[in-house]
């Protein structure tokens, strides 16, 4: 979507990705005199400097770099405030609460990995009619030392789906619906160290490409078959968001993506999907 500026030098249409409004907020930066000051004086700054301490040929070329940069700073600012834009308008049109950088209650695995773990954004509220819940920009960090005693943390980013789920808290105390990854052959052996949980065996080859199902061991195996009815398979294999997987602990739904979606089609997604399985659990858990 392309926005265009209206004659209250605001956006004339309401944001569909975080990166929409990003041209809008960098014309309006550059518009203004203190933005041009601020460039002007470092980039003369830095090119006297450069013509001082070495040589004029080397003044222009710091001049011309702290240019480049100081415009690069600009843009950086203009793409912060067309995310702020973009969240700020899909929480209004949803009827969601906005909120910043907070933890997340780590009730399920995924909520307690790494040495650090926080969203980035959250939007709390209704995910669909009768579904509340919350979703959120999440990151954990993983810090890792080299030979060398260097230190260098990784980042792992997701955008996931939280909804409380009590009624299925004692039915079903675990379900771990994970993405497919590793050689098939290795399962058994896999399977074979596995103390607190067990796989989940359903008669669906398109099921069983895709995901991998485990359950607290001691599930009853009758009730998790009626909750992936054919119904709900069908809509894991074929409708539900790419690379999408799920955790429920103690009555706690975790849905998640990997990386940070900012796209107001990506975002419905993920608030539907969560929705979808967080109804499913329901209803098979009040039958």
């Amino acid at each position: 979507m392309n926005s265009t500026e209206g004659p209250s030098s605001q956006p004339a249409t309401a944001p569909d990705d975080a990166n929409d409004l990003r041209g809008f907020h960098f014309r309006q930066l550059m518009r203004k005199t203190l933005t041009l000051v601020l460039i002007a004086c470092f980039t003369l700054a830095a090119g006297i400097a450069g013509a001082v301490l070495v040589g004029p040929a080397v003044g222009g070329a710091a001049a011309f770099g702290m240019f480049l940069l100081s415009v690069l700073v600009v843009f950086g600012i203009a793409d912060s405030r067309a995310e702020d834009a973009f969240f700020q308008a899909y929480a209004q049109r949803h009827g969601l609460e906005l909120g910043g950088q907070a933890p997340l209650p780590p009730t399920t695995p995924l909520l307690r990995k790494g040495d650090d773990r926080y969203a980035e954004r959250t939007l709390s509220g209704p995910l669909a009619d009768g579904v509340e819940g919350i979703l959120a920009l999440y990151t954990y960090e993983e810090e890792t030392t080299d030979s060398k005693g260097n230190r260098q943390t990784s980042y792992y980013r997701y955008t996931v789906g939280l909804a409380p789920v009590p009624e299925c808290a004692q039915l079903l105390p675990e379900l771990y619906c994970q993405r497919k990854f590793g050689l098939r052959s290795l399962e058994k052996f896999e399977d074979a160290f596995r103390t607190k949980k067990e796989r989940v065996e359903l008669e669906s080859e398109a099921l069983d490409e895709k995901y991998e199902i485990f359950a607290a061991k001691g599930q009853d195996a009758v009730w998790l078959r009626r909750l992936f009815a054919p119904t709900f398979i069908v809509w894991l294999t074929d409708a539900a968001p790419k690379k999408f997987a799920f955790e429920l602990v103690g009555g706690t739904l975790c849905c998640y993506v990997s990386g940070h979606k900012k796209k107001a089609g990506e975002l419905d997604e993920i608030s539907a999907a969560t929705a979808a399985v967080a109804q499913r659990l329901r209803e098979e858990s009040l039958e």
